[in-house]
């Protein structure tokens, strides 16, 4: 009778016991994973948020060094504003204003140097800054909009594509359609 006790306590467990187990265990893994690809696209999405809220100011610290330029009726002559996209890295980004914003213009070497006009000035400026972006959003748009009433006031506005992790097949066909931006004002 007592070797009857001890065989019925070590029963152990049943192969439907452990498939069930895995099962669970899989599901919840599988859980985890998608987890961290949503955190990892997160992150990514917050850099590019950053990284084009860093360019913004880099801009609009510019136009306050460049004020003969910026705070003039010059800007504002642009009718839709001074466009600028870009592709990425590897390709040049265009720039499409009026005046002379659309010529190269090198300010550090020749006979530019030391006295760049404020339009030249303003150009070598706007060509550095596109390319800056260019190498750190992808596939972006900007747009520079200033108004020609004193004091001037202009609004810096990108828009880029990025990639993103859905959560179900509905967000994924939508989510292609939203472009992140970003906008600043600034008053030069």
């Amino acid at each position: 009778m007592h070797m009857k006790l001890l065989h019925e306590q070590q029963r152990g467990f049943t192969l439907l016991e452990v498939m069930v187990s895995l099962v669970i265990i899989s599901v919840g893994l599988l859980g985890v994973a998608k987890m961290q690809a949503l955190s990892l696209t997160n992150t990514s999405v917050a850099s590019m948020r950053s990284l084009a809220a860093i360019e913004a100011a880099s801009l609009a610290a510019t136009m306050h060094e460049n004020r003969a330029y910026w705070s003039s009726a010059a800007p504002a002559a642009n009718a839709g504003g001074i466009e600028v996209k870009g592709t990425g890295p590897g390709s040049s980004p265009q720039i499409t204003a009026s005046g002379t914003l659309t010529t190269s213009v090198d300010c550090t070497t020749g006979a530019a140097v030391p006295y760049c006009t404020s339009d030249q000035l303003a150009a070598y400026d706007l060509q550095q800054w596109a390319a800056a972006v260019n190498s750190v959003l992808p596939n972006y748009d900007a747009k520079i909009t200033c108004t020609g009433v004193s004091p001037v006031s202009c609004v810096i506005s990108i828009n880029w594509q990025e990639r993103a992790v859905a959560l179900n097949t509905a967000q994924a066909s939508t989510a292609s359609l939203q472009a992140p931006f970003y906008t600043l004002y600034v008053e030069p």
